[in-house]
């Protein structure tokens, strides 16, 4: 049942032979951007009494220029006709506002790509926004991308794994925010008056997931010499099949945030607790979609097959040694399940030669799963600081907590009179170090990781020392 990702087939309001990025107003557009995001502060609005500040005329020049090239461009995608009108008023309110925190709550509203996904189409996105991993600060962003959205996956969605707000996207072109780590499009890092109601879409830019996956991992598995199946093989070698193994993986992991036996604390709304919880609920979704992933593969899919093998080695390789240390969720997770997978033998390290038992490594990873579904489920009858403890146990039954670390002396140590919540500012900003391996593999992947900064697909060569 293996299906292929058409890269950039023809659909219904897709225009292949008039891509925007090849319009003059895209160029136009982008120059204005990189022109004004210097002058914005870190809430997107323009101090100027700040020294080197623009002149209000030559600011308004340039979000002038924005408004002509988004006009331009709009008759290229009649799909997104509502949200460019509501764009360039937006943009007309920000000059008449002086230039103060943007609002761009209505272009955010009338933006809706999730209501129809249709395979290939372009969408020209712009708002003041911060990247993920990128650019932390609410300065303007343009991009162009693409959705992927085949009929296999479509088919998934609307069967087995429902996920009506996911975006399966892929980049065409982009300004400076977006020339980093970044690979996702989230609404909720726009800039605007109040949050609404809900967010009704959230994208993720599987070509940037699957080239960088291909590099740190062929990578990896130089330094370590580890002996990839054939199959594992020809996934890293494929970038339009990495992809589809990354579309797949994500639309799976994000439906999983609010599926499952899951503790009063729902994860997708923001809370303050202890961050090795974040990284449990990642895995935990990580760890779902490569048992839905088995079930897939059982049925035909071969991107099921892939789906597993990604799961592995990107968490074992690029989670653990990617961002910093502080309180770094994500490499956590992938540290748990290295470590789950060589205390059960599944993994092993011997003559610096890394081995991996495919076969019990898929029956160890499923029960890694099942210990962290159960702590959700019995967190359901436990206190909130309970809950905590009890995954802290979890974690360090596997991974060394810091030496410095208060949590690891146990309740006793720490002044339970105190709400939960003040409780995380006891948690060592490295409570669970990288082990000797990982410090190791660190400094070899060190340079390739860096080397993914603005990665994509047309820019993903695996050639790229160590």
């Amino acid at each position: 049942m293996t299906q292929t990702l058409l890269p950039g087939a023809a659909a219904e309001g897709v225009l292949p032979e008039s891509p925007v990025v090849e319009h003059s107003a895209w160029t136009e557009l982008k120059s204005a951007v990189e022109t004004v995001r210097p002058w914005q502060s870190k809430d997107g609005s323009v101090d100027f009494d700040a020294e080197g500040a623009p002149t209000r005329g030559a600011v308004t020049a340039q979000v002038t220029r924005m408004s002509e090239a988004v006009e331009e461009l709009a008759p290229l995608l009649p799909h997104n006709a509502a949200y460019h009108r509501a764009l360039v008023s937006d943009l007309r309110r920000w000059v008449e506002s002086d230039f103060a925190v943007p609002d761009f709550l209505d272009s955010l509203l009338a933006f809706q790509p999730a209501q129809e996904r249709v395979h290939g189409r372009q969408h020209l996105v712009l708002f003041p926004m911060y990247t993920q991993n990128g650019n932390p600060d609410r300065n303007f962003e343009a991009v162009v991308l693409r959705m992927v959205w085949p009929d296999w996956l479509s088919e998934l969605e609307r069967t087995r794994y429902d996920n009506p707000l996911f975006l399966g996207i892929t980049f065409e072109d982009f300004t400076s925010g977006y020339d980093t780590h970044s690979a996702v499009l989230f609404p909720e890092t726009i800039a605007v008056r109040e949050a609404p109601e809900r967010f009704s879409w959230g994208g993720i830019f599987c070509d940037r997931e699957a080239a960088r996956f291909r590099r740190v991992v062929h990578a990896a598995c130089d330094v370590t010499s580890l002996e990839l199946p054939e199959d594992a093989l020809g996934l890293l070698d494929d970038q339009e099949r990495a992809q589809q193994t990354f579309v797949l993986w994500d639309m799976v992991h994000d439906r999983t945030h609010s599926h499952g036996d899951l503790p009063f604390d729902p994860f997708m709304i923001k809370q303050r607790q202890p961050f090795w919880m974040y990284g449990l609920e990642e895995l935990r979704c990580d760890l779902t979609a490569f048992h839905e992933a088995g079930k897939l593969e059982a049925d035909g899919f071969a991107q099921g097959r892939d789906v597993q093998y990604a799961v592995i080695l990107e968490r074992l390789f690029r989670f653990p040694v990617t961002g910093e240390r502080n309180r770094n969720y994500d490499g956590l997770g992938g540290q748990l399940l290295f470590a789950y997978l060589h205390r059960h033998d599944a993994l092993r390290w011997t003559d610096n030669k890394l081995t991996i038992d495919w076969d019990l490594a898929r029956e160890v990873t499923v029960r890694l799963r099942e210990e962290i579904e159960t702590l959700y489920r019995e967190g359901i009858d436990r206190p909130k600081l309970v809950h905590w403890f009890k995954a802290y146990e979890l974690v360090s039954g596997y991974l060394a907590p810091h030496p410095g670390s208060t949590w690891a002396k146990g309740p006793e140590a720490l002044d339970l009179d105190l709400p939960p919540r003040k409780l995380v500012d006891e948690v060592h900003p490295d409570e669970f170090p990288l082990s000797m391996f990982y410090e190791a593999l660190s400094k070899k992947l060190r340079g390739v990781i860096a080397s993914t900064k603005g990665i994509t697909a047309d820019s993903a060569s695996v050639g790229v020392a160590a």
